[in-house]
């Protein structure tokens, strides 16, 4: 039996902070992991202005910004195993953390180098998975439906709802992923509106009317009529979304928006004819949300330990770090549309 021990970190656009996740993971007929540590590191106000801020940035600040985060997550890296006393790891995969993604035009921008974190704690490192796949022709996002094919076969789709919504699936033997709607992007503005960080467990959006205009004309928004494999980005919810909801009070706004974002979310489960759904991430936490998307679909909606739910996307990322460090593909070009399966990340 195949045994390695790996440091997975993720960063998402909602800014909830950095989560680390230690994974042993083995292999004899299939995959198998088990989380051994895992923590969310929360953004000091620093950082996190620093990140909500730093797509605006010149070149000069937008650099030194890639450096500084970098050091900042080889330092915490070296905190968590000093604190964990962890001392052989065989690889740290680090997602980073999105300043901008615009595949059609051929970038897409994750800040932190990898090197920092090699230096810090003396661990093989994975960094900058996206580039190569947008290099590919792909829309370098998904990345996560490779762990959800080898990590979680016993579901007929893996959903997870972070501050974007993104499905994958099986489809005629491919794997199939793409994004849905934003979804903790736009409820935690939303929420911070009202001096909230976030809508713990969606109780303020049960208590808003739900606009109906407002509604409709967020579900007819053209990016839903479009095909997969795609995905979104922070520039897009600027500029395609907010401005649909800006006449709406914050209130009504979160419970218009809890709605459109469930309704979307079971109109692909329902179009695929997906039967066990396995959720995860931040808003699998909203209990409003879930209850709204159980509500619209005939589909077993289920949820895995706590400790899953809240860090499976690093614990995939430290799994396509081990992929990569073994050679072997960590991209499924059915999720992403490049133009072949291959193996990605920066590896030092």
């Amino acid at each position: 039996m195949e045994n390695y021990y790996c440091i997975g970190l993720m960063s998402g656009t909602s800014l909830d902070g950095l989560d680390i996740c230690h994974v042993q993971f083995q292999k004899e007929q299939r995959w198998t992991f088990r989380i051994l540590h895992a923590e969310t590191i929360t953004y000091s106000q620093s950082w996190k202005k620093r990140l909500e801020k730093a797509f605006t940035c010149d070149g000069k600040t937008l650099m030194q910004l890639h450096s500084d985060y970098g050091y900042f997550l080889g330092e915490e890296v070296r905190k968590f195993t000093e604190k964990h006393h962890i001392h052989d790891i065989d690889i740290v995969a680090s997602h980073g953390h999105t300043i901008f993604h615009q595949p059609s035009l051929g970038y897409t921008t994750q800040i932190g180098d990898g090197r920092w974190i090699r230096l810090l704690t003396g661990f093989p490192t994975v960094y900058d998975f996206r580039t190569q796949d947008v290099m590919k022709g792909g829309n370098g996002a998904p990345l996560v439906p490779i762990g959800d094919e080898l990590l979680f076969p016993e579901y007929d789709a893996c959903i997870n709802l972070g501050g974007f919504s993104n499905i994958s699936f099986k489809q005629n033997g491919k794997r199939i992923a793409f994004d849905i709607s934003p979804v903790n992007i736009v409820l935690n503005f939303l929420a911070q509106k009202l001096g909230m960080p976030y809508d713990r467990n969606g109780d303020t959006a049960r208590k808003g009317k739900i606009d109906k205009k407002i509604l409709s004309k967020l579900n007819v928004i053209e990016y839903y009529s479009k095909p997969f494999p795609k995905s979104l980005g922070k520039e897009w919810v600027e500029e395609c979304f907010l401005p649909e909801i800006n006449a709406l009070n914050p209130i009504d706004a979160l419970a218009t928006c809890t709605e459109h974002f469930a309704w979307q979310a079971a109109q692909v489960i329902n179009a695929c004819n997906l039967q066990k759904i396995l959720i995860s991430g931040g808003g699998a936490m909203n209990v409003f949300l879930m209850e709204k998307i159980r509500c619209l679909t005939p589909a077993k909606i289920h949820t895995e330990e706590r400790m899953i739910t809240d860090f499976k996307e690093a614990l995939i990322f430290a799994f396509m770090g081990l992929l990569r460090l073994r050679n072997e593909n960590n991209i499924l070009s059915s999720a992403t549309g490049s133009l072949e399966d291959h193996c990605s990340g920066i590896l030092v």
